[in-house]
């Protein structure tokens, strides 16, 4: 019992830090974005979802489901592809520390 515990607790440390991402690298890297998703994660374009304040471990999820080919999109896979583990994660921390749309 307590070595489960002691193993929730470590997976949840080890999580929370490959979501660590930077909002500043975030933002800058999120300007190719903005054509669809809008410049703050809140798009015009019906269709296209909004990004802004959206729980980074989705965003995450949902790029590297992207980049992996396991979520199919005919816009999102190719862009997802090249980007990096730090790319993902700051992207992530950029778009879900906005406020969220209503």
């Amino acid at each position: 019992m307590i070595f489960q515990f002691v193993l929730a607790l470590l997976l949840v440390s080890v999580a929370s830090v490959a979501l660590a991402g930077d909002i500043e690298a975030g933002k800058l890297k999120a300007a190719s974005c903005a054509a669809c998703h809008g410049p703050q994660g809140k798009s015009s374009i019906p269709g296209f979802p909004h990004l802004a304040g959206q729980k980074a471990a989705y965003l995450v999820a949902s790029l590297e489901n992207f980049k992996s080919g396991e979520r199919i999109g005919p816009i999102m896979g190719p862009l997802a592809k090249p980007l990096s583990d730090t790319d993902i994660s700051d992207l992530a921390a950029f778009f879900s520390s906005l406020q969220r749309c209503r």
